[in-house]
């Protein structure tokens, strides 16, 4: 509980004990960007610090979709370094596209079915194939690639029948750059018709071989089912991160479900082995997104994770919103999903 000078007053309902499940502990910094920091930190089992990082990542089965321009390289990289450090296998789907004909052709499509859009998707396809095989040549993980030729209006099958058999699917950040006008479709493809959580690569990124993704992590909570979908898979990094921080913008101030926002939620992930704060932000930017970058930037996180699409997509994409502003500049990964 807070007093209304900033001093602490009580304990966090439930969770002040020290004992099995964790310890909390509250501070308040004072100004125009004043925010509550409750704290949770999770005490069982081995520190993330100590853990192998073999035993970091979860994920076993990996997707990402490669088209050889250089904004994909940052995510192909990324996924590349997750399958390495999870022993994962990564699948490589190098999509080739028809923008003339209709329908869906794989790239060993028949003779009768070929125009001039669907030799140059095949050609598309083969190059991405053939440049994918030399990067991952010597590989130290399991992989695979094959070659898809589809039209704009066939991405949704080509790419999420596919994303649906994959723990998480790596992409480029799709918005912003010169990524092309179909990258927006595969990953909405991957969230929407595979159903499957997507960590976007923006093309800045650099990915080194000491880089552990999540090490640090900013949660973009607003109590929404796709907020809580994109936490549960993003668990494994949770987990196995030094510190993640709850980032919420302008709480109400009476809530008859949650006196303290955020520390149920904490409560959740400290279980896990995650040692977590809740930062209470007063929206002092017009933009979430914005707010949310900012905000990641004071904690030196290296990850975001956000629920995807709590509007619908026609919307944000005529007046925009945090996932489409979030698509089109964020600097450092970000995990999104959406709930079904």
């Amino acid at each position: 509980m807070i007093n209304r000078n900033g001093a602490v007053a009580g304990a966090i309902a439930g969770g002040a004990r020290a004992g099995p499940t964790g310890m909390a502990a509250i501070d308040q910094r004072h100004g125009t960007g004043a925010r509550i920091r409750v704290s949770q930190k999770g005490v069982a089992g081995e520190t993330a610090s100590g853990r192998k990082e073999n035993e970091m990542m979860e994920y076993k089965s990996l997707m990402t979709v490669w088209d050889g321009r250089d904004t994909s390289r940052p995510a192909l990289a990324l996924a590349m370094r997750m399958a390495g450090l999870s022993g994962g296998h990564l699948n490589v789907l190098c999509l080739g596209i028809d923008r003339i004909q209709p329908g869906l052709y794989y790239a060993g499509a028949t003779p009768a079915m070929l125009s001039d859009g669907i030799e140059s998707a095949r050609g598309e396809a083969k190059a991405a194939e053939e440049s994918a095989r030399r990067i991952l040549e010597g590989a130290d993980f399991n992989w695979s690639c094959q070659a898809v030729v589809a039209q704009i209006s066939g991405i949704g099958y080509a790419v999420g029948s596919i994303a649906r058999y994959n723990d998480l699917v790596i992409l480029p950040r799709p918005y912003g750059t010169d990524a092309g006008e179909e990258a927006g479709f595969i990953v909405e493809a991957a969230m929407f018709d595979g159903h499957a959580p997507v960590l976007i690569a923006p093309p800045e990124y650099e990915v080194t071989p000491e880089v552990v993704p999540g090490r640090r992590i900013v949660i973009a909570w607003n109590r929404s089912a796709e907020a809580l979908a994109a936490i549960r898979a993003a668990m494994p990094m949770i987990a196995a991160s030094e510190a993640v921080d709850i980032a919420i913008i302008d709480p109400p101030e009476h809530d008859e479900m949650e006196s303290d926002p955020g520390v149920e939620l904490s409560r959740m992930l400290a279980r896990h082995g995650a040692n977590v704060t809740v930062s209470l932000l007063p929206r002092t930017l017009p933009r979430t997104a914005e707010q949310i970058q900012r905000h990641a930037a004071d904690f030196a996180a290296d990850m975001i994770v956000m629920g995807a699409y709590g509007h619908s997509r026609f919307r944000e994409s005529i007046l925009g919103g945090a996932t489409r502003d979030m698509l089109t500049d964020v600097a450092i990964p970000v995990l999104m999903a959406h709930c079904r």
